[in-house]
């Protein structure tokens, strides 16, 4: 940290500058991060990420295309390449950097919808999402018209309080040749460029799509920046996998945490899932355990990633080499019956 951020961090509360504050802080996370000290960086990215700096009072009852959403208050556990990518999207709006439409795409799963609500959790702004129900209709040349609307509703907004969120905006545009109606996709995505290209410059938009390859590049282009989330590497899966476990056994009782055995039936599989299924998969396991058993999750765990492995066969067990205990906690086997069946 240097002197000047002191002098910043002054200024920014005296004058109760409070995004630049936080904007502040993330700088100096970023620096604590790049030296080493991880610890500090998390703590102070959490500390931004959960204070009350603002909570936005206004009325959205007259929105026809938006919806207010509630979102989580706790902190997203994400790759470090990401991560500073979403810190950088942060520190761009807080300081009015002139970056305000941003494209986050990648494979479901990967935290693309949730880095946009913590954004907006650091930054104390309500996420407003896109009703796409009320948006898209059936009739010819209507969708085009309710997306025009839906941009006369965003540009109305009170600015620096809200971010809009186009969560899968492939619902609405894809690439013409993709379309069973080629006019009417070509009409609306006509019609969202326009209209994105003319957004107000102070209005913050975040879409979020699965499917970014089969985007119009035409609309690619509109947005100030793009984030790829398929940058998890396996170490990177297992390391968040590990902390969402911790995380789910600090709420149960009666569980010993095993983390060897859990990485090591992660580092058997062939593809590793991404945090948003494995989120699903851990939560519901650890819930779901017998009480009695205080290694059953791991069991849960394992059979919930190895679907084929229903049985749970001891000789597949071994074969992927996991040790007599490991095997009776995933098999239920007892120890001594597992090493006779196996010489057996």
């Amino acid at each position: 940290m240097k002197k000047q951020n002191i002098i910043n961090l002054v200024k920014y509360h005296v004058e109760r500058n409070e995004d630049a504050f936080v904007s502040e802080v993330a700088m100096i996370a970023c620096d604590f991060d790049a030296k080493g000290d991880e610890a500090v960086a998390r703590c102070l990215m959490e500390l931004i990420s959960t204070a009350n700096f603002y909570v936005p009072q206004a009325s959205y009852k007259n929105l026809n295309y938006l919806r207010k959403m509630n979102y989580s208050t706790k902190p997203l556990i994400l790759p470090d390449a990401i991560e500073q990518d979403v810190i950088g999207v942060t520190r761009a709006i807080s300081n009015k950097a002139g970056l305000s439409k941003f494209l986050f795409y990648g494979k479901p799963g990967t935290g693309k919808t949730e880095s946009a609500y913590q954004i907006a959790r650091i930054l104390g702004r309500d996420i407003l999402s896109i009703n796409f129900e009320q948006l898209i209709d059936s009739r010819l040349g209507e969708t085009a018209k309710n997306v025009a609307k839906l941009f006369d509703e965003i540009n109305h907004l009170q600015y620096g309080k809200v971010i809009i969120v186009f969560d899968e905006i492939d619902a609405l545009v894809l690439d013409r040749i993709n379309s069973n109606d080629l006019r009417e996709m070509g009409r609306v995505t006509s019609v969202f460029i326009r209209e994105l290209e003319e957004l107000n410059e102070n209005v913050v938009l975040i879409a979020t799509t699965n499917l970014f390859d089969k985007f119009d590049r035409a609309i690619i282009r509109r947005f100030d920046a793009t984030i790829s989330f398929d940058r998890y590497s396996t170490q990177e899966l297992i390391e968040v996998a590990d902390s969402m476990l911790t995380m789910s056994l600090k709420k149960a009782s009666n569980v010993r945490k095993d983390i060897r055995l859990f990485n090591k039936i992660l580092n058997n599989l062939e593809e590793i899932p991404y945090p948003g299924d494995l989120k699903q998969i851990i939560k519901t396991a650890v819930a779901f355990s017998d009480q009695a058993n205080e290694y059953d999750y791991l069991r849960k765990i394992y059979l919930a990633l190895n679907p084929d492995n229903a049985e749970v066969s001891l000789q597949r067990l071994k074969e992927e080499g996991y040790t007599v205990r490991e095997i009776e906690i995933l098999s239920r086997v007892p120890k001594s019956s597992v090493s006779r069946k196996l010489r057996g």
